[in-house]
């Protein structure tokens, strides 16, 4: 994997199953937060199909896993990914 800015602000969408509201979209002034989000408070069925767009760049869930495992990950990791 190439380099990645965990510090810079990105945009996550995912997938919520709801009706109403079919796909969930938070903003995060730096990617290490939202990829923390992603595997550690959203519900496992919800990472497929969550994709975090950077400067226009999508990253799926596969590569948000990634970001988590990667040893250049910034945050403490807490849940088991």
């Amino acid at each position: 994997m190439i380099a990645f800015d965990y510090g810079v602000p990105v945009e996550l969408f995912w997938n919520r199953k709801c009706r109403r509201q079919p796909f969930g979209y938070r903003r995060f002034a730096q990617a290490a937060d939202a990829i923390r989000f992603a595997i550690e408070k959203l519900p496992p069925e919800f990472l497929v199909g969550t994709f975090l767009e950077v400067d226009g760049e999508r990253y799926g869930n596969e590569e948000i896993r990634r970001l988590y495992q990667s040893s250049s990950y910034l945050l403490p990791r807490y849940a088991a990914a």
